[in-house]
């Protein structure tokens, strides 16, 4: 791609890969990681889930079990929804804005040829960050969801979370969350 897509990845990557080392490294087990974006492909935010944090969130509740399952992979009820935006993210948001603003009354081929450039930089900043280690290797890596997600949900979600992620990784989370 050209030089534009390759700065958006790394302004995506530095910010990500500081949410995600920040966030693994806080002692938690986490198995949902996600670069969260809407309809329109604005600047994505993190959103991430650990075991600690769903038994934190479902303690209370009268059945925690069926608690757990609903909010299992809610991006938005994830106590770590905006995660580093402060931190880690103006910079993306200041790129995105640098972008030409998604209008729908543009042709649908020029708008889907940004939508695609910006969700594709984001695929490609997650998938450097992996590859970089935040996530952990090999068993570790396996238990964590890597995605990057348009909401409302769309079967695209799943498309990305089999590119970004082995099956083991996300065999939960398509039987349970995925719009496929």
């Amino acid at each position: 791609m050209d030089s534009d897509w390759e700065d958006l990845v790394q302004v995506i990557r530095t910010a990500a890969n500081g949410a995600a080392n920040a966030l693994v490294g806080n002692g938690e087990h986490f198995y949902y990681f996600s670069l969260i974006t809407s309809g329109e492909a604005h600047s994505p935010i993190v959103s991430a889930w650990s075991w600690e944090a769903l038994d934190r969130a479902t303690a209370s509740a009268p059945d925690p079990e069926k608690a757990k399952a609903e909010l299992k992979w809610s991006y938005a009820d994830s106590p770590y929804m905006g995660f580093g935006e402060n931190d880690f993210f103006r910079p993306v948001v200041a790129a995105f804005s640098k972008r030409p603003p998604m209008q729908y009354d543009w042709p649908k081929e020029t708008w889907q040829k940004e939508y695609d450039f910006r969700l594709s930089a984001m695929e490609e900043a997650l998938r450097r960050v992996d590859a970089g280690g935040a996530f952990g290797t090999g068993l570790k890596r396996d238990q964590i969801a890597v995605l990057v997600e348009v909401m409302p949900p769309d079967s695209t979600n799943a498309d990305r979370a089999r590119r970004l992620n082995g099956p083991s990784a996300i065999a939960a989370w398509l039987e349970e969350a995925a719009e496929d």
